[in-house]
């Protein structure tokens, strides 16, 4: 594990994206709120919180922080057939939050999965990625071709 302890404590915060693609008979029921597991939105939103607070149980070397916040975000694309997740995680500390977002992200998105899989089984997971960073001596990143900043 990288020591961290002669970094200054700053105010860190990262976003990370995930996609999930599913057919237009599954988005119609989580849309509608009836899966037969629940409400599959609210269920990834927690699931996704918990897993960026639980990312140094799970990713080796990920050191533990105080995660100040954590919200997960969606949208429907019903073209697509289509959920977007942004998951942001925030921080003052040592190492910023990449790893945590990128957890939430994926976490949430395998909960949809789970959530759904009784009726479709070939629920598409993709294009996991950070979207953007702030904070830390690398300074800020913005995923290039990233709308809305």
């Amino acid at each position: 594990m990288v020591d961290v302890s002669g970094k200054n404590i700053t105010a860190r915060e990262a976003t990370a994206g995930a996609t999930v693609l599913v057919n237009a008979e599954t988005f119609e029921l989580i849309m509608a709120g009836k899966m037969k597991k629940g409400d599959v939105l609210a269920v990834a939103q927690v699931a996704g919180i918990m897993a960026a607070k639980s990312t140094p149980s799970i990713i080796p070397m990920c050191h533990p922080i105080a995660i100040t916040g954590v919200d997960i975000k969606y949208r429907s694309d019903e073209v697509r057939s289509a959920i977007e997740i942004e998951a942001t995680v925030r921080c003052k500390g040592e190492t910023g939050v990449e790893m945590e977002a990128l957890t939430a992200a994926s976490a949430s998105a395998l909960t949809i999965y789970d959530m759904c899989k009784a009726v479709q089984k070939d629920i598409e997971i993709t294009n996991i990625r950070l979207l953007k960073k702030t904070g830390g001596k690398s300074g800020d990143y913005v995923r290039k071709g990233l709308l809305n900043g």
